[in-house]
């Protein structure tokens, strides 16, 4: 345990798990779009964020990160507003489904180019998140770690390119998890490091055969 752990993270509050860690799922769903700002986002919310998320301001939370800002931003609580005037339309539906985590939201966003994004993340507490899903094919990554996402063709050897790249590049991989819709189709490994990929190695990798896309997200509290 650290002393984040204890004293929990710089905020605005009232709760390090409904505001905190929902700026920082917001955050991290703009990060993974990838076009700054959305057009659109539709959010679900889920547990105790659909049943008390208004009262702790979780709304706000979740469109001031989608709107790129900091757990500490006094302009949490103006969140609608300022979407509003930067042209981004939001809704937000609350569901009782269960088998979620008590804090956890889905967010459905399409960038201004018309790229779409769905992502699915929960609040831990202490302003620490897990995302489990993204676009369609199962995750977990806490952004916690800088985290390498690459998205690839379902082929033999696309490991093996990320992870040479990676070594000669001399960076120390944390954990990492493969996952795919079914085989040969569609993938994503999900790497989490000791420190950032490099800009040099992220282009390598964008231009090797069979990967799609790649994304650096996490690092930060």
């Amino acid at each position: 345990m650290n002393l984040f752990d204890i004293l929990g993270p710089v905020m605005v509050g009232p709760s390090s798990s409904h505001t905190a860690g929902a700026v920082r799922l917001g955050r991290t769903a703009r990060r993974l779009l990838g076009e700054g700002t959305p057009r659109e986002a539709a959010i679900t919310l889920f547990g105790s964020f659909a049943a008390t998320g208004h009262g702790h301001g979780t709304d706000r939370a979740l469109i001031a990160g989608l709107l790129g800002f900091q757990p500490d931003d006094e302009r949490i609580a103006r969140s609608f507003d300022i979407a509003r005037d930067a042209g981004m339309a939001f809704s937000f539906t609350l569901s009782r489904a269960g088998g979620e985590h008590p804090n956890t939201a889905r967010i459905d966003l399409v960038g201004q180019s018309g790229k779409t994004l769905s992502m699915t993340g929960s609040s831990l507490g202490g302003g620490r998140i897990m995302v489990t899903e993204f676009n369609g094919l199962q995750a977990k990554f806490s952004c916690d770690l800088p985290t390498l996402i690459v998205q690839n063709t379902d082929q033999p050897g696309r490991v093996g390119i990320v992870t040479s790249l990676l070594a000669k590049g001399k960076i120390n991989i944390a954990t990492l998890h493969v996952y795919r819709d079914h085989p040969g189709g569609n993938a994503v490994m999900i790497i989490e490091m000791d420190k950032p990929a490099s800009k040099a190695i992220v282009e390598s990798l964008s231009k090797a055969e069979g990967i799609k896309r790649v994304i650096t997200v996490g690092g930060e509290r």
